[in-house]
């Protein structure tokens, strides 16, 4: 199967590929991110992990031991 990544420039022409699809009856999903949910999630733990302090610090003596 082949897959098509389409990038409108606005919201009509969204709307007007979606009903395109739709009228041919093909399946199709949308997402709000590129990027997959999990790795998000991670990344805000990380940020958060951040913000708390929970870091640790490696000088760059250390980095290479």
């Amino acid at each position: 199967m082949t897959y098509l990544i389409v990038h409108p420039d606005n919201h009509d022409k969204l709307t007007a590929i979606k009903a395109v699809l739709k009228a041919l009856k093909v399946d199709f999903d949308e997402t709000k991110t590129a990027y997959d949910p999990e790795f998000v999630a991670k990344m805000a733990e990380g940020e958060e992990d951040i913000r708390s302090g929970n870091t640790v610090k490696v000088t760059l003596d250390d980095l290479w031991k």
